[in-house]
C-alpha cells in the first residue's frame, strides 16, 4: 500500500490569504478584523471542535466532486474545459506576504479562469443569488477579487454545491477599482502587524476575548460613560416595556382568532397559529431501572408532549 501524501499546512501567520480579506474588510461572518489580527501575531489560536473540523473535512472531501461536476456542466454547454491546475499557491510579486491558493485554474474555450468550489448547506441557498449571475456572498466575492490580484485573470467561475446535487454556477469579472481599494486594507493591515498596532475591537467576542478576567480593581467614569451606562439602562427598560406591548398584541390576535390556524387579509394569509408535531420522549434510563423490556413497559415511560403553536405574522 502506498504511503498516504503529506500534506503541508502553510503558516497563516506568515501571510495574508485569500479567506483572510472578509475580515479585514469588516464583511467576515466568522472573525472581525480584531480576531485576525490576534491570530496572525500568534496570541490567539482557534480551538479545533468537532463541528468545526467535519464542515473543513466535508468541503475537502466534495472538492474533487465539485470539480468534475462543473466541467461536465461547462462541457454540457459546448464549452472546451481543461484543467490547469489544482490548489496552487501564488504570492505577489511586489509584496510576498500577499497570497492566495486557488481550488482550481480552468482553460475555457482557450481562455484561463481561476476558479473556486463551495459547498453550501440548503439553508444557506438563499444567500447565492440567480444562476450564473455575480450575485454570491460578499465574504466569498471578497476572496475571488484576493485571487484575481495575485494570479492576474479576466473573470473566475465559482461552482456551489447547494447540498447533494443542486450545482450552481456563478461568474465574476476583474473589477480593478476594487481590486485595488482591497490591496490597499490589505497592505495597511500588515503593517498593524509589524508594527504592533492592533485594530479596535468591534465584536463581543473581540472583548470577551480581550477582558476575559477582571482584576479585582474599580476605576471613575467618567461624562461619556456615565451617559452610555444611562442609556444602555434606558434601553434595556424600553424592551422590557416594548416586550410586553409585543405580548399583548399578540394575545389580542389570538383571541380573536381561536381555534382558526391562519388569519386572513382579502384572502392572503398575514398571520398563522399553527399547532407543531407532537413530540414523543421515553425515558430509558427510569425504563431499565424498571426492568423488563416489554412494549407495554416501554410505553409505561413514554411521554407525549403537545406541540407548540408558534404564533406568527406574515
Amino acid at each position: 500500500m502506498n504511503a498516504p501524501e503529506q500534506i503541508i499546512i502553510p503558516d497563516r501567520t506568515k501571510f495574508i490569504g485569500g479567506s483572510d480579506v472578509a475580515a479585514i474588510l469588516g464583511v467576515s461572518k466568522w472573525k472581525s478584523a480584531f480576531q485576525l489580527y490576534q491570530e496572525k501575531i500568534g496570541a490567539y489560536v482557534e480551538k479545533s471542535t468537532p463541528e468545526r473540523d467535519k464542515v473543513l473535512s466535508r468541503g475537502k472531501r466534495w472538492e474533487p466532486v465539485v470539480v468534475e461536476m462543473l466541467v461536465d456542466e461547462l462541457e454540457s454547454r459546448g464549452h472546451t474545459v481543461e484543467i490547469i491546475a489544482r490548489n496552487a499557491h501564488y504570492q505577489d510579486p511586489e509584496f510576498p506576504f500577499l497570497a492566495c491558493e486557488l481550488d482550481l485554474e480552468l482553460l475555457i474555450d482557450g481562455e484561463e479562469v481561476n476558479g473556486e468550489m463551495k459547498t453550501v448547506h440548503p439553508f444557506a441557498a438563499k444567500d447565492w443569488g440567480e444562476v450564473e449571475s455575480d450575485e454570491i456572498p460578499i465574504y466569498y466575492a471578497a476572496q475571488i477579487m484576493h485571487g484575481l490580484m495575485i494570479k492576474p485573470r479576466r473573470r473566475a467561475v465559482v461552482a456551489a454545491l447547494i447540498g447533494a446535487d443542486d450545482l450552481r454556477i456563478h461568474w465574476l469579472e476583474r473589477d480593478d477599482e476594487t481590486i485595488a481599494g482591497i490591496r490597499a486594507r490589505e497592505i495597511e493591515f500588515w503593517k498593524r502587524i509589524q508594527n504592533g498596532n492592533p485594530p479596535d475591537p468591534t465584536d463581543p467576542e473581540d472583548v470577551k476575548w480581550l477582558y476575559q478576567r477582571d482584576v479585582g480593581t474599580a476605576i471613575e467614569a467618567d461624562d461619556e460613560l456615565v451617559m452610555q451606562c444611562q442609556q444602555l439602562k434606558d434601553m434595556k427598560a424600553n424592551a422590557k416595556d416594548l416586550e410586553g406591548r409585543i405580548e399583548l398584541l399578540a394575545t389580542r390576535i389570538k383571541a380573536h382568532m381561536g381555534t382558526a390556524a391562519t388569519l386572513l387579509y382579502r384572502g392572503q394569509p398575514i398571520a398563522t397559529w399553527k399547532n407543531n408535531k407532537d413530540s414523543v420522549a421515553t425515558d430509558w434510563k427510569a425504563a431499565y431501572l424498571d426492568l423488563g423490556p416489554t412494549k407495554e413497559h416501554i410505553v409505561k415511560f413514554t411521554t407525549t408532549k403537545a406541540g407548540a403553536r408558534p404564533f406568527n405574522i406574515k
